[in-house]
C-alpha cells in the first residue's frame, strides 16, 4: 500500500458470499497489475467481509460498515479513499476480463478528452452461462443522444478520471438508478465515451420486477428534477411518461412469467469469439478457487 496505484477499483458489497471471491480474483488476474482494491461492506450480514479478509494481497483494502447506507454513498466513500489516477467501478457479482483495465486506462490515457469511458459487457446467469450483450453507445453523442430516455453506458463498466469522480459525487439520496443520475447531471460538461470489446461480465439470473420498477421511479424522479433545474420541461415530462409506460410494460410481461423474452429482447446476441473468451475467463478463476 506505500507505491501510488495508478488505477483504483471500488468495490461496494452487501451479503456477496457467494460472488465476491470471483469478483476478486477477476482483478487479480488483471494483465495491468499496478491497482488498488476499495471494498467498503454496506452492513453484510454473511460471511462477505470474512471471504474477503482471507484474501492475502496488500492491494486490497477492506473498510466494514456495520449499517446499510446504499451503493451511492458507499461509492462517494471509496472514492474519498482511492488514490489513484484513474477509477475502475466494480460489482462485488461481477467479472472483469483480464484486458479490461489495461484497455480502458490506456484509452484513457491516450485521449485525455474522456472523462468517463465504458466497455463492452456480456451478461451472465447464475450458472455461468452467457445470456447476451448488453447495449453499449461508443461515442459520447451516441451514449448521450436520448438523456430523458437513458444513458447506453452501463454503471459497471466505467473507468473514468479520479478529477471527474471527486468534483461529480453521487447523489446519495437515490438507491437505484444513481448512475443514470449522474450521467444526467453531467453529461453537458463531460464526455462519455466506450470500447466497443467485451471485457466484463455482468451477472443477471432473470429481470427482477421490483428492482426494475424502483429503478424506473428513481430515474423519473432524476429526470423531473433536472427537467426542473434546466428548464427543459416538457422532455423531461415526456421522459416521465414514458418511463411510467414502460413500467407497466414491465409489469403485464415480466409479472405474468415472460422473463426470459424480455431479458432476451434487451439483449444483443454474443459472438463465438466472446464466448471463447468466457470459457477461458471461467477456466482461470476455476484455477483461483473460485466459482461464478
Amino acid at each position: 500500500m506505500n507505491s501510488i496505484p495508478l488505477v483504483s477499483i471500488v468495490m461496494p458489497m452487501r451479503n456477496s458470499e457467494k460472488t465476491v471471491l470471483a469478483a476478486v480474483r477477476s482483478i487479480q488476474l488483471q494483465t495491468l497489475q499496478h491497482w488498488e482494491l476499495i471494498i467498503i461492506d454496506d452492513g453484510s450480514s454473511d460471511k462477505s467481509y470474512r471471504i474477503v479478509s482471507a484474501i492475502d494481497d496488500d492491494r486490497i483494502r477492506l473498510v466494514r460498515k456495520q449499517t446499510n447506507g446504499g451503493l451511492a454513498r458507499r461509492l462517494n466513500q471509496a472514492i474519498e479513499l482511492s488514490r489513484g489516477d484513474f477509477i475502475a467501478r466494480m460489482d462485488a457479482d461481477d467479472v472483469c476480463f483480464p484486458e479490461r483495465l489495461s484497455r480502458q486506462v490506456a484509452k484513457l490515457q491516450s485521449d485525455p478528452t474522456i472523462d468517463i469511458l465504458g466497455c463492452g459487457a456480456a451478461v451472465f446467469s447464475e450458472n455461468g452461462a452467457l445470456v447476451g450483450l448488453l447495449p453499449v453507445g461508443t461515442d459520447h453523442e451516441k451514449i448521450v443522444s436520448k438523456p430523458f430516455v437513458g444513458f447506453s453506458l452501463p454503471h459497471p463498466t466505467w473507468c473514468g478520471r479520479a478529477t471527474w469522480f471527486r468534483s461529480n459525487p453521487y447523489d446519495s439520496q437515490f438507491m437505484k438508478a444513481e448512475d443514470n443520475d449522474l450521467l444526467l447531471r453531467t453529461f453537458q460538461r463531460s464526455r462519455f465515451c466506450a470500447l466497443e470489446t467485451v471485457l466484463f461480465g455482468y451477472r443477471q439470473h432473470r429481470l427482477d420486477l421490483r428492482k426494475i420498477l424502483l429503478g424506473r421511479y428513481a430515474s423519473l424522479v432524476s429526470m423531473w428534477r433536472y427537467g426542473r433545474s434546466s428548464g427543459e420541461i416538457f422532455p423531461a415530462f415526456q421522459g416521465v411518461v414514458m418511463q411510467v409506460i414502460k413500467g407497466l410494460v414491465d409489469i403485464l410481461t415480466i409479472g405474468l412469467g415472460f422473463n426470459r423474452i424480455m431479458q432476451a429482447r434487451r439483449l444483443n446476441p454474443v459472438p463465438q469469439s466472446v464466448v471463447q473468451e468466457w470459457q477461458d475467463v471461467q477456466e482461470k478463476l476455476g484455477g483461483l478457487g473460485a466459482r461464478l
